[in-house]
């Protein structure tokens, strides 16, 4: 057995400062330049809409956090301590809570949930990951950082022992089946009723931790969408719960859900030349580690029928304690694989139809309705709003109304959604509905600049 051991961002003056260095780049001349031709246009603004769409949910993550690390005397601080009384296992449970980097308090937004075991270790790193992925190969999700400083091997071991290796074993463990209790009828509710999530929930856990996700993955599969079991400790109990496995997986409907799982490189405790090919042919309790790992891994993987969807990863150069941060970053990607763009290749191109993009546009919508149970915006409003103007800079008059239009549908408590589509009525030389839609930001926001536009545009 192995030990383990806000601010806001003015998005709307951000907006105003990209699309006017757009319009200075190409209508900039001097007497020694010629006009643009319409395939060099193309040509430019095809390489502008590129940057754009893979770089604009990095740009405004960074930026909201360049800005939140402003004036504070750390680089970073990570989950806030909250707590919770805990009738299951009669003590008070530790947990610690980091919101998403574009949560706003006065928007009524839901997120992902991720639950961390050992939170206080691995929050940070999860929290790391999303700061580099979030966005675009993972969705925004609140993280849930659940402390096991105190009684781990109680809560986390799956069974109880009495003795390890031939020896007397009187440390209090094999709870799980009561911390899971805690999780599903305390935790869960709190964290439902307290913060910003919705009921898409992801496991994650590292050896005991990696043990306690699988045993939840066979026993309560309703409680999350996706596990992420890093080194299980799957020998536990002379492979009890592999045993339970056997029957229980065969049977379950894991449609929708998935379970990403790895193992370390240290494949014998006394053997370095034992290898991920011949470590199944060892029969001593120094690969038994490993060899419960590889064997659960070919049980999933010979029960498709089940819907789970499942990788597994060998990480032949970390060891039990290293694993958890390559795991963590590939895991979160893997199990949201489903997440991640697609056509960008059409979106990027000039010649995409409107009728296509429109098709592009809703596939996503049902897709994303289909994984997470529930409607999402498919893309973040800072795309689509950008969008609408790159098309309206290019003359694509019908593209751009169409984007500011599901921006509305999308985001119809934006004031900046209305005001874009001003813009584009006002850009067309229709003042009366550039004003209706002016009037409706300033209704949403009472932002004075909206005041003062809707004087303006009374005045044409």
């Amino acid at each position: 057995m192995l030990k383990s051991d806000l601010v806001q961002t003015d998005k709307h003056s951000i907006k105003i400062l990209l699309r006017r260095k757009n319009l200075r780049f190409l209508r900039r001349t001097n007497h020694n330049t010629k006009p643009l031709t319409l395939i060099k246009l193309k040509l430019i603004m095809n390489r502008i809409q590129i940057i754009l769409v893979i770089g604009l949910s990095f740009f405004f993550q960074q930026f909201t956090n360049a800005q939140t690390n402003q004036n504070v005397q750390f680089l970073q601080k990570v989950g806030a301590l909250d707590s919770i009384y805990s009738k299951s296992l009669n003590e008070y449970r530790k947990f610690y809570v980091q919101l998403p980097a574009d949560y706003n308090l006065n928007k009524n937004k839901k997120y992902p949930v991720v639950y961390i075991l050992d939170g206080e270790v691995f929050l940070p790193t999860v929290n790391n990951v999303q700061n580099f992925y979030s966005g675009g190969f993972t969705p925004e999700m609140v993280i849930v950082g659940i402390s096991n400083d105190k009684n781990r091997m109680r809560d986390l071991t799956t069974s109880k022992v009495t003795e390890m290796y031939g020896r007397p074993f009187k440390q209090e463990n094999g709870e799980a089946a009561n911390f899971s209790k805690f999780i599903e009828t305390e935790l869960i509710p709190f964290v439902e009723n307290k913060y910003p999530v919705t009921n898409f929930r992801t496991l994650i856990g590292h050896s005991y931790g990696g043990l306690f996700a699988i045993y939840t993955l066979i026993h309560h599969p309703e409680l999350f969408s996706n596990y992420l079991a890093i080194d299980p400790s799957l020998d536990w109990d002379n492979q009890k719960l592999l045993k339970q496995a056997q029957d229980i997986l065969p049977i379950n409907d894991y449609k929708e859900k998935s379970l990403f799982m790895s193992l370390n490189g240290q494949l014998n405790w006394q053997n370095p030349n034992t290898t991920i090919d011949n470590v199944m042919q060892d029969t001593t309790d120094f690969t038994l580690f490993a060899r419960s790992n590889i064997a659960f891994s070919n049980m999933v993987k010979q029960n498709t029928k089940n819907g789970l969807s499942f990788e597994w990863k060998f990480y032949p150069r970390d060891i039990h304690g290293t694993i958890p941060f390559p795991s963590i970053m590939d895991g979160l990607i893997s199990i949201f694989q489903w997440y991640q763009m697609e056509n960008i290749d059409k979106i990027n191109s000039f010649d995409t139809s409107k009728e296509e993009l429109f098709d592009i546009i809703k596939y996503r919508e049902e897709k994303l309705k289909i994984h997470f149970g529930y409607a999402v915006q498919p893309y973040p409003e800072e795309l689509l709003n950008m969008s609408g103007y790159m098309k309206m800079d290019m003359e694509q008059m019908k593209k751009a109304k169409m984007y500011f239009e599901f921006c509305i549908e999308y985001y119809p408590n934006s004031a900046n959604s209305y005001d874009s589509m001003a813009d584009y009525y006002e850009r067309n030389g229709d003042n009366n509905n550039a004003l209706k839609f002016v009037t409706k930001a300033y209704e949403i926001s009472g932002d004075d600049s909206y005041k003062d536009r809707i004087e303006a545009l009374k005045k044409k």
